[in-house]
């Protein structure tokens, strides 16, 4: 690296390896504090340091594997710090670390049950006012499943398959394309804000009536990416449960179909409780948290 003016100087990362790895779990430690565990003022939670300190250091200890010449300390590299931070706040939401009750995780209550903050002018939306024009590819819909003439697409078949799977299925009340309906689900990536934007939303009788059905988010996934990865575990570890958690929007769970082809028997499992796309369902009893 050259300077304007005086000597040039050559940085690499390496000089990172001198760093001890306890200044990476407090540096993450830290991080996860400063995100994700403040209170209604926005003032952070300091008690709370020594819990998230154990938990950083056994994430590293127990999630991290470097490939060839990486190594822990480039953790302390502002773009993997953020996504550790992330990934961390996940695992502890997903082992109850969170949630109402004050599930403890080494011993260590983290924090309030998870809920949603909710947009402060307009928190629900529809798809009563849904009017837009395309040159995209689309696909007419049966107005018996969805109120939106057209599924517009994104891929020559996929999309058009998953409409043509959500409105054969009896189980299926009511689906929509989540095309311009404004409906998005705000994630983290590398420290930076973003908004995942679902594929399908689609309103099931599992088995509760018609008065409690099941609202399941549907990701059609194609290759794998980090930051589909990001979005998917934002969608299932965070939103699912803090929408269900607020209690005033009904039923709300997460599937990813990674097969459009298989999409119908992939529900139905996910409906009897069996593992798809890795998971079991998510929250779908009442009074039954995820495990």
């Amino acid at each position: 690296m050259a300077s304007i003016i005086g000597e040039s100087s050559q940085h690499t990362l390496y000089a990172l390896r001198e760093k001890r790895e306890q200044q990476v779990d407090f540096r993450l430690a830290s991080l996860v504090l400063e995100k994700y565990f403040r209170d209604a003022d926005g003032n952070a939670k300091p008690w709370l340091f020594p819990q998230l300190l154990r938990l950083a250091r056994r994430w590293r200890t127990e999630c991290v594997h470097c490939k060839d010449d990486a190594f822990p300390q480039m953790l302390l590299l502002t773009q993997f710090a953020h996504d550790a931070a992330d990934r961390i706040y996940r695992a502890i939401v997903a082992s109850g670390g969170d949630r109402e009750g004050g599930a403890h995780k080494e011993g260590a209550h983290v924090g309030a049950p998870l809920r949603p903050i909710l947009r402060p002018y307009d928190p629900l939306g529809s798809t009563r006012y849904v009017d837009f024009d395309t040159t995209r590819p689309v696909y007419p819909t049966d107005p018996r499943k969805c109120h939106i003439s057209h599924v517009v697409a994104d891929t020559g078949s996929w999309e058009q398959k998953m409409a043509q799977a959500l409105e054969e299925m009896d189980e299926v009340v009511c689906y929509v394309k989540n095309h311009n309906l404004g409906f998005t689900i705000p994630y983290t990536l590398n420290g930076e804000e973003h908004g995942y934007i679902p594929d399908y939303i689609a309103r099931l009788d599992d088995g509760h009536g018609p008065d409690d059905l099941l609202n399941l988010i549907l990701e059609v996934s194609g290759e794998p990416r980090k930051d589909k990865a990001a979005k998917v575990a934002t969608a299932r570890t965070l939103w699912v449960p803090a929408v269900n958690n607020h209690g005033g929007f009904g039923r709300w769970a997460f599937i990813e179909i990674s097969d459009p082809w298989d999409a119908k028997n992939t529900m139905r499992a996910f409906l009897r409780g069996e593992k798809v796309d890795g998971v079991g369902p998510l929250l779908r009893e009442k009074s039954v948290e995820a495990e």
